[in-house]
């Protein structure tokens, strides 16, 4: 459970109807299972000790007796396991007969919660046999000193993991436009069971899996599904025992229909609550009876992926809806200032590189919902110390090929000049010799802009942003800066997805050779003709930093957790030791460089993690790093880097 993982599992196994013992051996051979895979919350289906089916059997005072007589054997084999389960059985109070989920851990019966919305239309009709347990509040003994509360409001809180409180609801619960889960999360739950029963009918599993995650969303939680399958009476319906894991909106774990078995993968109960920390609508309440319980806290096995680009849809159909959108959001920022002003010109530094390329395609989309000519785009390369061939030839094509206005004008006699005025010596190639020429390229780009009535559109991307890697008053300032928000892994993918869907075979040839051209600010002189100065070896790769800043930011996780999650994402690409290098680099720079974010040009925002002052990232200039990189250090005391 350290670094908030839980290890969880929705277990569907054979069951016989009416027949308990047969039953009871196997949630208890399931028990077993399921705790030597690691599963600390284990949740079976609904009825389970009984079967779902029974019908008329549960007006039986046997099959009740032998119900409660599994669970006291259920109750008892739980001692030798560190875990929580979760299972149902008909269980009669004050002459009515309830349909309950009972939690049980470590020998004993925590608590009982019944099924608040009975449902009687269809092929349901459980009116006949249960009571809606919505007002029920008691408290019942199970055997000789043992009383256990019953309750719909009721939540199962870990003692040793402050942020695991499980809340239970049952199968109905979940189809009702208020789902006793809702009050569950507003009372602290992070994590949701539900035992269930739901037949199968065509087109119902696509309905059954977008509750689930639906639910999982709109709670911020996790939820766990497990559903009866194998074995309950087909003579009406088929169970297919369809179990389900989801985690705020995503399905993390499924089942195969039709069969018996466990899903299994883990739920990051400290993320849950950081989004409903960041979330102020999100307001929890005091309504429920917290019961503890206890489990030992040992170190999880992540079974779950861990996507090593975040920012990036995995699915590529996704992907090409993601580029679109994210295109037309950029555009439509562009068209509304350009509109706002009343200008006619669009001023863009054009290097040949990646970033550039993006904001001349989204101003030439924007220029198109205008409806004006791309004539009216300025695109001005300024070749210096370190352009090469490759990269002036690409910017100029593009130019041409995208049919907006090209403007050549070199910065190398400028600079000289200003070289010469402040004293530097060109053969230094230091800082001063770099920024010099950024800044002298932004002078250039905020005259013409004054000279045409237009305005200079920023080409910087998020990730540069993030580590800072901009010059001061040079590349960070624009008017507009339409990438802002656009991580680095993420502009290949919009430059890709824009060369394939232009329909201009000789303006998809120049894209394709921009994105195989290695990220450069080209300010030192090239060796032999090709680019000497590779960002990625000077700060690290940008598909790292982008991971790195997905889970600081957006996840609020700490350095030894983004760490942990980063070797698994990229075990096969990086050694441990790599990643931990970079990711203090992250953190040095991230909080070093906030002073460059504080007074960052408009941009749109267009996806869940931005850095603008105004918006998503209020944060100090003179912010200490000490605590994160102290955090980092310790991994490396303890040799979990290696």
């Amino acid at each position: 459970m350290r670094d908030g993982f839980v290890k969880v599992a929705a277990v569907t196994p054979d069951i016989r109807v009416a027949d308990t013992k047969y039953n009871g051996n196997q949630i208890r051979n399931w028990m077993k299972k399921t705790a030597e895979e690691g599963a600390k919350v284990v949740v079976f289906p609904e009825l389970g000790i009984t079967g779902y089916t029974c019908g008329d059997l549960f007006l039986q005072d046997a099959l009740l007796r032998a119900a409660k007589e599994e669970l006291i054997l259920i109750e008892s084999e739980s001692r030798r396991y560190d875990a929580i389960f979760f299972v149902g059985l008909p269980y009669e109070i004050n002459g009515k007969l309830y349909n309950l989920a009972a939690a049980v851990s470590r020998g004993h019966i925590l608590g009982f919660v019944p099924k608040t919305f009975i449902p009687n239309y269809n092929e349901f009709y459980e009116l006949r046999h249960f009571t809606s347990g919505a007002d029920l509040c008691t408290e019942v003994v199970i055997k000789q000193g043992e009383t256990v509360p019953v309750d719909t409001d009721l939540l199962f809180a870990c003692e040793e993991l402050a942020n695991l409180r499980i809340g239970a609801e049952i199968c109905e619960d979940l189809w009702t436009p208020v789902p006793p889960s809702t009050r569950h999360a507003m009372a602290g739950a992070t994590i949701i069971v539900n035992l269930s029963a739901s037949d199968e009918i065509t087109g119902k599993a696509a309905y059954r899996r977008s509750l689930v995650s639906g639910q999982s969303a709109r709670l911020i939680c996790g939820y766990v599904y497990a559903s009866a399958g194998e074995g309950e009476s087909t003579q009406d319906v088929v169970y297919s025992g369809h179990d389900l894991i989801a985690e705020n909106g995503y399905v993390l774990a499924e089942s195969k229909r039709f069969e018996s078995g466990a899903a299994y993968t883990e739920f990051d109960v400290d993320r849950l609550t950081a989004d409903r920390r960041r979330m102020s609508t999100f307001e929890i309440e005091d309504t429920h009876t917290c019961i503890p319980f206890h489990l030992q806290m040992q170190k999880t096995a992540i079974t779950r992926y861990v996507d090593p680009f975040p920012f990036v849809p995995g699915n590529a159909n996704d992907r090409l809806a993601r580029c679109e959108e994210i295109l037309s959001i950029q555009a439509a920022g562009l068209k509304k200032r350009l509109e706002h002003t009343n200008c006619s010109c669009a001023v863009i530094g054009i290097s040949g590189g990646l970033d550039s390329t993006l904001a001349l395609l989204v101003t030439v989309r924007a220029f198109e919902m205008l409806g004006r000519d791309p004539e009216g785009i300025l695109a001005v390369t300024m070749p210096g110390f370190g352009t090469t061939d490759r990269t002036y030839g690409n910017a100029t094509a593009l130019v041409r090929s995208l049919g907006a206005t090209l403007m050549e004008v070199s910065i190398a006699d400028a600079v000289r000049i200003h070289f010469r005025d402040i004293g530097q010596d060109e053969a230094v190639h230091d800082v001063t010799y770099e920024n010099g020429q950024a800044r002298e390229r932004t002078q250039i780009l905020m005259d013409l802009a004054n000279k045409q009535g237009g305005m200079v559109i920023g080409t910087g991307d998020l990730s540069e942003l993030a580590l800072g890697w901009a010059t001061y008053n040079g590349d960070h300032m624009s008017m507009y800066a339409v990438n802002a928000s656009v991580p680095k892994t993420l502009v290949r993918h919009l430059v890709s997805y824009y060369a394939d869907t232009c329909g201009r075979e000789q303006l998809k040839a120049v894209l394709y050779d921009i994105l195989d051209t290695p990220v450069s600010p080209e300010l030192l002189p090239p060796q032999n003709g090709t680019i000497s100065q590779k960002t990625e070896d000077i700060v690290g790769p940008y598909e790292l930093h982008d991971f790195f800043l997905y889970g600081m930011q957006r996840m609020g996780y700490p350095p030894a957790k983004i760490f942990r999650l980063a070797c698994i994402a990229f075990g096969d690409t990086y050694v441990p030791s790599f990643i931990l290098k970079w990711e203090k680099v992250f953190y040095r720079r991230y909080f070093a460089q906030q002073f460059k974010r504080s007074c960052l040009p408009d941009g749109p925002k267009v996806g869940t993690v931005a850095v603008s002052p105004r918006g998503d990232l209020r944060m100090p200039s003179d912010a200490c790093v000490r605590i994160w990189m102290d955090e980092l250090e310790q991994l490396e005391v303890k040799g979990e880097c290696r």
